[in-house]
This record gives C-alpha cells, sequence and structure tokens, in this order.
C-alpha cells in the first residue's frame, strides 16, 4: 500500500520491518533488509543496527556480527552500547574465532600484505582497554580456551590479569590453557615456568595440566633434551622448579622407549631440591614394564617405600603387570592379594592381563582369576574370551553354558 501510495521507506520504516523478523529471530530476512536500506542510500537506527548485530552473534556468527558493528560505527555519529561489542566478544570466543587476516593491497606500484585483526585480537583489546570493560569469568574462560587452541600467550595472560582484577578464584583450569599456548609456539621454558606458577596460587598442577608439554616434546630426543635445557636454566636463575616439570620429562622419555634417560631425570631430583611424587614412580615404571625390566621396578618400589609415598590402584596395577613380563610370575598373586588387602578395587586390566598369562602358561589359575573378575561386577570380554578358548579350554565356555541354563557352574 506505501509503495501504491508513493510513500518512500524511512529508517523508521525499515526499523519496524526488521524488529517484526528479529521477533521471530529470522536473521536471514532482518539482514536482506538490512542490506536493501543501504542500497537506498539509509542508515539503520542504533537500536535497528543493535539488534541485527546481538542476532548474528548470538546465531554463532561472530565474523558477521563484527562486520556489521565496525561498518555501522564507520558510516554513523552514534556508538553501539558497550553490551553489543560484550555479545560480539563472547560469540567469537564461543566459537574460538580469532581473526587473523592477511590481505593483498596495491601500494605505491606495489603489493604488501596488511594483517587485520579480527575476531577476539580486536575484540579483547577494545573490551578490555578501549571501552574499559572487565567481562565475567565465563567469557574469559572461553577466551582463554581460544588463546590455548591457536597459540596465542600474550592473549592469554592478559587474560589471567582481568581475572585477577575481577577477583575470580584461580584454579588449574584457568592455567591450563596458558600452557597449551605456550607450547604451541614452541615456548617450552615458559610453559614450564607456568607450572611453578601454578604452584606459586596454592595450586596443584598434574599430569593432565602438563600434558600439552608432553606432547610438544615427546616427539624426539632433542626436544626432551631442549626442555632438560630450560629446566636447567630456571634452576640456575633461581626459579622453583615444580615436579610436575621433571615428571613431564621423564613421561617424555618413557614414551620414546629411553628409560634410561628417564630415570637419568629421576636422579637428579635431590639436585633440584625436588621431591618425586606417586606419578614420577608411575611413569618410570611403565617405562620398566616396556622394556621387562623388573630388578628396577623393584628398586623403584623399594624407594618409594624409603619416601613414605603410599601406592594406590594405579601402582598395583604396574606392579602387577610389571610381575607378569617376567619368567615368573607368582608375585603378581602375592601384589593382587596385597591390593586387596589394602581395600584397593583391583581394576579390569589386572585381571585380564593374569588371565592372559596363566592361560599362555597353561595354568589353571585363569579360572580363580575369572571368577574374582566377575565377582568384582566385571565381565569377560568376547577379546579375552577368545584367548581362553583359543588355548584349547572349553570348561569355561561350559559352565557359561549352563550358567544360561540355569544351572550351577
Amino acid at each position: 500500500m506505501m509503495e501504491d501510495a508513493g510513500i518512500e521507506h524511512t529508517e523508521g520504516t525499515y526499523a519496524l520491518l526488521i524488529q517484526r523478523y528479529l521477533d521471530d529471530s529470522n536473521l536471514e530476512m532482518a539482514f536482506k533488509l538490512l542490506v536493501e536500506m543501504e542500497g537506498r542510500g539509509l542508515t539503520p537506527t542504533l537500536e535497528t543496527a543493535e539488534g541485527v548485530i546481538t542476532l548474528a552473534a548470538r546465531r554463532r556468527m561472530p565474523r558477521l556480527a563484527l562486520e556489521l558493528a565496525e561498518n555501522f560505527e564507520a558510516s554513523s555519529v552514534r556508538r553501539l552500547n558497550i553490551h553489543v561489542w560484550v555479545t560480539c566478544l563472547v560469540s567469537s570466543s564461543e566459537c574460538l574465532y580469532v581473526g587473523v587476516i592477511s590481505t593483498s593491497r596495491a601500494c605505491f606500484n606495489r603489493h604488501v600484505f596488511v594483517t587485520q585483526k579480527e575476531g577476539i585480537l580486536h575484540l579483547w583489546p577494545k573490551v578490555t582497554d578501549e571501552l574499559k570493560v572487565l567481562p565475567d569469568e565465563g567469557c574469559a574462560i572461553e577466551v582463554l580456551h581460544t588463546a590455548g587452541r591457536h597459540g596465542l600467550p600474550e592473549l592469554a595472560m592478559d587474560v589471567l590479569r582481568v581475572l585477577k582484577a575481577i577477583g575470580a578464584d584461580l584454579r588449574e583450569h584457568h592455567f591450563a590453557p596458558i600452557i597449551e599456548s605456550f607450547c604451541r609456539t614452541n615456548q617450552i621454558k615458559d610453559a614450564l615456568s607456568t607450572l611453578s606458577l601454578i604452584r606459586q596460587h596454592n595450586i596443584e598442577p598434574n599430569s593432565d595440566t602438563a600434558h600439552p608439554i608432553f606432547e610438544a616434546i615427546r616427539v624426539n630426543t632433542d626436544a626432551v633434551d631442549a626442555a632438560w635445557d630450560a629446566v636447567e636454566a630456571l634452576h640456575s636463575e633461581g626459579q622453583t622448579v615444580d615436579v610436575t616439570t621433571v615428571n613431564v620429562i621423564i613421561q617424555a622419555s618413557v614414551a620414546q622407549g629411553d628409560l634410561q634417560r628417564a630415570f637419568g631425570t629421576y636422579q637428579m631430583c635431590s639436585e633440584l631440591n625436588i621431591k618425586p611424587t606417586l606419578d614420577t614412580y608411575h611413569f618410570l615404571l611403565s617405562g620398566c614394564i616396556a622394556t621387562r625390566h623388573r630388578e628396577l621396578g623393584d628398586r623403584l618400589i623399594a624407594e618409594m617405600k624409603e619416601a613414605k609415598i603410599k601406592p594406590d590402584a594405579r601402582t598395583y596395577e604396574r606392579l602387577i603387570v610389571l610381575c607378569l613380563t617376567g619368567e615368573t610370575y607368582e608375585d603378581a598373586f602375592f601384589y593382587l592379594e596385597e591390593m586387596k588387602a589394602e581395600n584397593l578395587y583391583p581394576p579390569l586390566s589386572v585381571y585380564e592381563a593374569i588371565i592372559q598369562r596363566c592361560v599362555l602358561e597353561k595354568d589353571a589359575r585363569y579360572a580363580v582369576a575369572v571368577q574374582e573378575l566377575e565377582e568384582f561386577g566385571y565381565t569377560v570380554s568376547p577379546e579375552l574370551n577368545r584367548v581362553i578358548l583359543g588355548q584349547g579350554e572349553d570348561r569355561y565356555r561350559k559352565n557359561e553354558g549352563r550358567r544360561g541354563q540355569g544351572g550351577k557352574s
């Protein structure tokens, strides 16, 4: 009717039309009308622009939302409200959108590459520095994850600064992305130093915290050597070296099959004023299992007892498996009984390892292990059952048949 009457659309007309689609969360039609406005030389109202930008951000389209926000402020004297920029920041962090774009531009008859910062790299300083807004902890954590994923340690450290400013109760998950960001840029020394920083905040780092370091240095021996050089540099600089630092180097050495290097690193603990932890012995025992080095395993257990470190279920698991790698394996049963006496729940993997070795040696005690396995609520896997039956033993299969018929086994 307006078109028939020759009445031109105004900013107010488009504002009403666009709002109708915004109420239905129809971003596509709202954006279409916005483009139509631009074609007619009209500028959307502040409320209209904010509505479309906010909807785009909430629809997980942070790049579109940011482009609309920048275009509006470039063509209007009015500024967007702070909450719009914060919404764009939240959307970008949720989508892990960093937005570093390299473009080629002609300049003085030659092409130059220009780096444009969009996404998190643009929004974080705009919100925190330019607009003087401190995001909440949830938004900050999302930005931290983005920084960790894309290897942006400077951004990660700035987020940590903001977290301290808002009084957040710092935990392990606040520091883990920082370590990841250092590792992705091969700044291993800084990543190792962060482990000590975590301890300074009365937080105990663990092997999960140091996992990005492990992934970074396990690639070859040169990477492990470089990590150890970083440890020595930190120590010579007077910085406290955290035990998790030594543990991750031991873990990487074991992963490379270099038990000698792992044990040598363990022996350096006293020079670094470090007390080994249960994880230290677990990693070393894993190396002993891989190399079938029972004597070294016994020595480690003796030293662990001297250090008054109480074994847990994982310790006994490794001990039992290590015993099963030797020519004689009677101690595996001894440690299993000791484990149960300590009221520790034997994992399924322990029984599977015992059963496989007993079946291989034609040791009838495999049936006792199967019975215990079931008493603990586990189920014999098809693979393990094939191992049992593959050695010509059909007793277990017959027992299973009687169980199915309601008989006693």
